[in-house]
């Protein structure tokens, strides 16, 4: 007798698909971990084109289901797509728009945002793609707001994500959306990444820094007040640390981070205060001192103005 999944997913493949794409969905939701207490789905890779599929990496893919197993799924994910200026064929955007009807929740990762949008489901929403896409499927799809700056955006019903590594980001999303922060982490540890990326419900995004070839007193300093966010701190300070001019230091600080010295110092602690929500059980006015908020009220003014959540939902619904 066949064990009972909980539920079934679709992932469209077509012609040239990345290779890395398409495992995306296939890693997060396709693997059994059940021995871990990770529910187990139904998995349908459904091409697009009839026989062997070709991959952008010069391989072929065979022994795939096609578009009509779509109306069993109650997800349906489109991974990709292999040029934004080609439209998407008709039968594929028809299956999307009848399964969408119908009340399955679709997902377009990466480039696969033009395919939904091709469908006339993203009008009228907000969405996101790849970064370097995203003013293009704006022209594109006039009715579709886009925000380039985010990992995925969770419409309920439908999901976009950004491009590579966020299709990883999204499907952890969702998995945790559907079976609680738990099991999302299990399989994010077997997966070797982080469980929740800066970014979460709020779609906020810190910016990375660039890794210097060798170390200097400027990352130095960086790092430093990376470890000392309870402590206060200013670009005077941050500057002579650095043994900098302060329009040196502004100058370099820009090129290095793509923000401002406020606006960076702020974004640390709100990560460094999600990731004490998400693991510790200390009182939020304990995470507030140690994040460099000061209080309470300001770590909720400012968790509230970023994440669209207070410090203690957020605690309740991410801490595994």
């Amino acid at each position: 007798m066949r064990a009972k999944t909980a539920g079934t997913i679709a992932v469209v493949a077509f012609d040239r698909i990345s290779p890395f794409h398409l495992s995306v969905p296939c890693a997060v939701f396709g693997e059994d971990r059940r021995e871990a207490g990770v529910p187990r789905f139904e998995l349908l890779v459904c091409g697009v084109e009839t026989g062997a599929l070709t991959t952008s990496a010069g391989f072929s893919i065979a022994g795939l289901g096609s578009l009509s197993d779509v109306p069993r799924a109650q997800m349906v994910i489109v991974p990709s797509w292999r040029d934004p200026d080609e439209l998407p064929p008709q039968s594929l955007l028809a299956a999307l728009r009848e399964a969408s009807e119908r009340g399955a929740t679709i997902v377009g990762l990466c480039l696969g945002s033009y395919v939904l949008a091709a469908a006339g489901l993203l009008d009228g929403r907000r969405a996101t793609t790849h970064w370097l896409w995203a003013e293009h499927l704006a022209r594109r799809y006039p009715r579709v707001e886009v925000d380039r700056d985010v990992l995925y955006v969770d419409e309920g019903a439908i999901v976009t994500s950004a491009g590579g590594a966020a299709g990883i980001d999204c499907c952890l999303h969702i998995l945790r959306k559907l079976h609680g922060a738990e099991i999302s982490s299990r399989v994010a540890r077997r997966l070797v990444v982080p469980p929740h990326r800066q970014g979460g419900q709020a779609q906020y995004i810190e910016q990375p820094l660039r890794a210097p070839p060798a170390p200097d007193r400027f990352s130095q300093a960086l790092e430093w007040v990376q470890h000392n966010l309870c402590l206060p701190h200013n670009l005077d300070d941050l500057a002579d640390r650095s043994c900098m001019s302060r329009r040196t230091f502004t100058r370099k600080f820009r090129q290095a981070t793509g923000a401002t010295v406020g606006s960076w110092l702020l974004n640390q602690r709100l990560c460094l205060a999600q990731r004490l929500l998400e693991t510790t059980g200390k009182p939020i006015e304990a995470v507030a001192q140690e994040s460099g908020f000061g209080s309470e009220a300001s770590l909720r003014l400012h968790f509230n103005k970023a994440f669209a959540t207070s410090p203690a939902r957020y605690r309740k619904e991410f801490r595994g």
